[in-house]
């Protein structure tokens, strides 16, 4: 046809793996790179010219060769195939799956090394993000535990293990494939057989591979993560520090037979440790693995364990929500507490409560406290917590935050004088920042997993607040996760 052009395009008649093969080949191999600092996610940083440069399992001071995986125009994702010096920042990782389940990024930094970038993170956050004055921000609490730190982990089956690079490299065959584990990062459908993890106490690791070694034997069938056939889904593992243990398994079952066979790997689990206080079951025929839609049945013992704190007991069902690192929460929470300088006269809102841990623990030195949460399990779970401590001046409400936190419910319940706000990592609704200044507390505590969203929410509070204190938090050692408390007082008109 006259005026048009015609393009030859020889990826079009490739194969996928033939177009993944010839677009690595495009990008660049970038050597003998110095990694200079820590970044978002975990990540490290270096710089090529004026190409910023994102790289997983470095420390600054290495001296690598990087493939490039993924190129934009400003900056690039990239891994390091070869090391030509090691920084003497560089820690040995304790973990035999370091690199491949994606969990404990930072094994390589030594623990004083994690904490200073962790404070550097929540600094670099609200001065660039926020761009709000700030008070001097305080040094990072670390913790005492930087191993067996968790109080739940949640493991999965898969009838197809994840080989790792150095397994097909050399070829490894097994007699079986089923795996009990972790997903790979970013693949729903790839499972990490683990030996070994040391996020928990090691019953964990001694029930995970009792069981998976029990259902291999038996023949128990893994889920296909692909097609959902199958009958082993989740092993979920709780623990507490009054040293009650609740292991929940999710299975989908069809057939009488296949419930018979569940019930027989559940009294094994029983039998084999009795320690377990709280031994339940899940059925899960869905196509997710979540289970907060679904009836959780009792095994043998309690449908919850207990935790305690500072002389409280709080109920841990199977869905409830509670910080997994329970020392560190104590700390986390004595700073909010402290932040909110309560004299036993105020009227607290404690918004995304959960199941009423900061509200509970807040509500002896306060007239009394609103609870508001999405979930109307953990508000059950609240109130269930009230009761057991005998404290009387509390109120959970259930629903959305942005629909249940209007201007009618802040003239039926009290104008708050104190605000604690502990959001999700996407923060708080812009709706729920509009109703807080109009609720004009006093004071409002903020705590938060995300100092980026944080900072973005202190912006919209920095005209009628200032931020008068910093408190950083290290609740997951050897991740990049840091929690941060910041109390804001009321500008004076």
């Amino acid at each position: 046809m006259p005026g048009k052009i015609r393009i030859f395009a020889p990826h079009l008649f490739l194969s996928i793996e033939e177009n993944v093969a010839r677009k690595r080949k495009e990008l660049p191999l970038l050597e003998g790179v110095t990694i200079t600092d820590i970044a978002a996610e975990g990540k490290a940083l270096a710089r090529v010219d004026d190409l910023v440069v994102f790289v997983p399992y470095v420390v600054p001071g290495d001296v690598v060769d990087l493939q490039v995986r993924r190129k934009k125009h400003h900056y690039a994702e990239a891994e390091a195939v070869k090391f030509h010096a090691y920084s003497p920042l560089r820690a040995k990782p304790f973990c035999r799956h370091y690199g491949v389940c994606g969990g404990c990024k930072w094994q390589v930094l030594p623990y004083e090394e994690q904490i200073r970038y962790k404070q550097k993170q929540v600094t670099d956050n609200l001065t660039r993000i926020g761009k709000i004055e700030l008070p001097e921000i305080s040094p990072i609490l670390g913790a005492d535990k930087t191993r067996y730190y968790r109080n739940k982990l949640e493991f999965t089956f898969s009838n197809k293990r994840w080989l790792t690079a150095e397994e097909v490299r050399r070829n490894v065959v097994y007699d079986q494939m089923d795996a009990l584990g972790f997903h790979i990062p970013g693949a729903f459908d790839k499972v990490l057989d683990i030996e070994e993890c040391y996020l928990q106490d090691d019953v964990s690791n001694r029930i995970r591979n009792s069981v998976r070694a029990y259902a291999v034997e038996h023949g128990y069938p893994f889920i296909n993560l692909r097609t959902q056939e199958g009958m082993l889904r989740n092993l979920i593992v709780r623990t507490s520090t009054t040293g009650e243990l609740m292991v929940i398994l999710v299975c989908k079952i069809v057939t009488d037979e296949e419930e018979g066979r569940m019930r027989q790997l559940l009294q094994y689990v029983a039998d084999s440790f009795p320690e377990i206080t709280s031994l339940l079951y899940v059925v899960n025929n869905k196509c997710n693995d979540t289970i907060t839609d679904l009836d959780v049945h009792t095994f043998k013992g309690n449908d919850c364990i207990y935790e305690q704190m500072e002389g409280l007991r709080f109920k841990v069902g199977p869905k409830s929500f509670y910080q997994t690192n329970s020392e560190q929460a104590c700390r986390l929470y004595n700073v909010a507490r402290g932040f909110a300088g309560l004299t036993g006269q105020e009227l607290v809102y404690d918004l995304y409560t959960g199941t009423g841990t900061i509200a509970n623990f807040v509500a002896r030195q306060a007239r009394q406290v609103v609870g508001i949460e999405y979930v109307p399990e953990a508000i059950e779970d609240a109130r269930v917590n009230s009761e057991i401590n005998g404290i009387t001046n509390t109120l959970f409400f259930a629903g959305d935050m942005k629909d249940i936190l209007t201007r009618d419910f802040i003239d039926q319940y009290g104008r708050p004088d104190v605000i604690i706000t502990d959001p999700p990592r996407a923060g708080m609704h812009p709706d729920v920042v509009q109703v807080m200044l109009a609720a004009a507390p006093r004071r409002i505590v903020y705590v938060s997993c995300n100092p980026a969203t944080q900072a973005r929410d202190l912006q919209l509070l920095d005209g009628q607040y200032r931020v008068t204190a910093v408190q950083p938090v290290d609740m997951f050692p050897h991740t990049h996760h840091v929690e941060n408390v910041v109390r804001l007082d009321r500008r004076e008109p």
